[in-house]
């Protein structure tokens, strides 16, 4: 099996469609496991990333549907003529850690979409880093092979409060604010739940506040993100493209 790298260095030289970077950098902590709807507490407590809970049966878990969320992006990507040849996806998450679990390729390569498990803390500072890290590194291979590409685009979710490296948070935010400020960043913070720290999310995105998910329409947001792309997959690298703001209040609290 070929190294990913050469892989990827293979798809730009087969296909010199310009590209959409995207990076969905997504919480995984421990809390993501909370649900929401019909559920019934059992009494009994835990205490996982950094807060204490009450133990629930039944309901829905914010993960699941992210994970529904996330695979509807990818078939909604695929089904598009243009978007397919042009939008480049990768996946980080963050729990007590980083990890890239998806890195970019041509969507026709890269394999089944791993399984997010919720566990551990929230470690969002390292998240964003490496997110940034992976855009940074697929934009300087478009270069490299004389491909041209679009901003970049950095997707935060996160249903929690930040608790990993204090100063590793803020660094990401004021390199997210720096690359936003001088237009080599699109950046969409989303908050999950009542327990979102949206002045966190705030402060990564300059001139426009983060948003907080109606409910868990997971499915809702990709779709609305999958149709964004593929209007700017449709564009001019370099053309100032306008969000379907209407579209936004069907999945967003306005």
């Amino acid at each position: 099996m070929k190294d990913n790298y050469l892989i990827r260095l293979e798809d730009l030289v087969n296909n010199p469609t310009p590209r959409v970077p995207i990076c969905l950098c997504l919480d995984t902590s421990g809390s993501m496991a909370a649900v929401e709807g019909a559920c019934e507490t059992t009494g009994e407590t835990i205490y996982q990333d950094g807060r204490t809970w009450n133990v629930a049966t039944g309901g829905i878990r914010r993960v699941d549907e992210l994970q529904k969320g996330v695979e509807k992006f990818y078939e909604a990507i695929r089904e598009d003529e243009v978007a397919v040849y042009s939008a480049e996806i990768c996946i980080v998450t963050f729990d007590s850690k980083a990890t890239c679990v998806m890195d970019f390729a041509n969507l026709d390569r890269q394999e089944k979409i791993p399984q997010l498990r919720p566990t551990g803390d929230t470690a969002m500072g390292e998240g964003v880093t490496l997110a940034l890290d992976l855009l940074k590194k697929r934009k300087q291979e478009y270069k490299d092979k004389g491909v041209d590409y679009y901003q970049p685009w950095l997707v935060l979710m996160t249903d929690g409060v930040p608790n990993g490296n204090p100063e590793q948070l803020n660094r990401a935010i004021n390199r997210t604010r720096k690359m936003v400020d001088e237009r080599k960043l699109t950046v969409f913070p989303i908050g999950i739940g009542n327990e979102s720290d949206m002045s966190v999310l705030d402060k990564f995105s300059p001139g426009r506040k983060a948003l907080k998910l109606q409910g868990m329409k997971f499915q809702e947001f990709f779709a609305w993100l999958s149709k964004s792309v593929s209007k700017t997959s449709q564009s001019m690298p370099g053309e100032s493209i306008k969000l379907d703001v209407e579209g936004i209040k069907g999945w967003a609290e306005l």
